[in-house]
């Protein structure tokens, strides 16, 4: 580039005069600085292969290709190159057992539980046959232990008395996100079925006894390191319920009357899982527990138009006044219609022989 400046500048000074060429040359000495105009090339060469690292050729795949054309051998290097494995003729999806679907060795309540009654021969037996679970409950909280090592049957009576008020209180305000954490997917739909469109007042005033675990059990699924615990606690407390319907009408309980509550509650942990969380799982009722009665379901009611049933009833009345009419009433009519005839034939005038 220099050696191209240099030789335009003698031809010029050849042909221009010399004071026109003394200024040109005091022009092109500023001017004498290497400049590039291209675009492509970067003004520090220094970093070339830097720079040159950055970009990544990629084999684009050619679309156009069939797979049936491959060979297979040339498909298995080409997943070796691109570490891919071959797929598997069966799909398979991950899943998580968060609680699980029902109770296992459910406990059996004594006859006349809460009750002020003689005891029958059902609840002596029943008694006995708890004495004799007693030892599988106490081997069951061992095993709780074993993971949760905090776990003291006193301190998760208080706990899951919290849990009880609490998944209850949500249930009454319709939090049906709040709610998941205190209850388990079992029994989320049993709690929040047929709450729509219905206000509840529940309110827990006191306890009537503490409450008490009265039965634990635990039991692994699919695996053994999978385990879960079920631990049931007896609740005796005092409560009040009112359910209305859409229309504001009490369908059930009241907000003056307080009822007595006894109520077995199942509650599972994951104990496997180290986040898992003691949750309300089920309710145990008894066979012999009389059934409840089912609340009174409201219908529409169509109403008929009262013009036509108006109408209706008039034509009627009608018809009967005119059949249970006396006799008179039709002798009156009679003597009525012939008087008028009467005066018609003595009006005309009479001729004299």
């Amino acid at each position: 580039m220099e050696k191209v400046v240099s030789s335009g500048l003698k031809l010029m000074q050849m042909q221009m005069p010399k004071a026109a060429s003394a200024g040109l040359l005091q022009w092109n000495a500023l001017q004498m600085q290497q400049v590039r105009h291209r675009q492509t090339k970067h003004w520090k060469p220094e970093f070339k292969r830097l720079r040159k690292q950055k970009f990544i050729k990629i084999e684009l795949p050619n679309f156009r290709e069939k797979q049936e054309d491959i060979s297979k051998e040339e498909m298995r290097s080409r997943m070796k190159e691109r570490g891919v494995l071959p797929p598997r003729p069966w799909m398979e999806r991950p899943f998580h057992i968060s609680c699980t679907g029902g109770i296992f060795e459910a406990y059996v309540p004594p006859e006349g539980d809460g009750k002020k009654s003689f005891i029958s021969t059902t609840g002596a037996k029943q008694k006995l046959e708890f004495l004799e679970k007693k030892s599988k409950s106490m081997m069951a909280v061992r095993k709780i232990r074993s993971y949760e090592e905090s776990f003291n049957t006193d301190e998760f009576e208080e706990h899951a008395q919290e849990l009880y008020i609490s998944a209850h209180t949500l249930m009454a305000a319709k939090e049906k996100y709040k709610i998941r954490e205190f209850v388990s997917e079992r029994c989320y739909p049993e709690m929040m079925h047929n709450v729509k469109d219905k206000t509840i007042r529940w309110r827990f005033l006191q306890s009537i006894e503490p409450p008490r675990v009265v039965h634990a059990r635990c039991t692994e699924v699919i695996t053994k390191e999978n385990q879960f615990a079920q631990v049931t606690v007896r609740f005796h407390t005092q409560q009040m319920l009112a359910i209305y319907d859409r229309f504001g009408r009490l369908m059930h309980g009241s907000e003056i009357l307080t009822k007595d509550v006894l109520e077995y509650v199942v509650f599972e942990k994951h104990i496997s899982n180290e986040y898992g969380k003691w949750r309300l799982h089920d309710k145990i009722i008894p066979d012999w527990l009389p059934a409840k009665q089912p609340a009174p379901i409201t219908y529409r009611v169509i109403e008929e138009p009262v013009e036509e049933v108006a109408k209706e009833l008039e034509a009627g009345e009608q018809t009967k006044q005119l059949e249970s009419g006396s006799e008179q009433q039709k002798e009156q009519l009679a003597a009525a219609t012939s008087a008028q005839a009467l005066p018609e034939t003595s009006s005309k005038p009479t001729l004299a022989i």
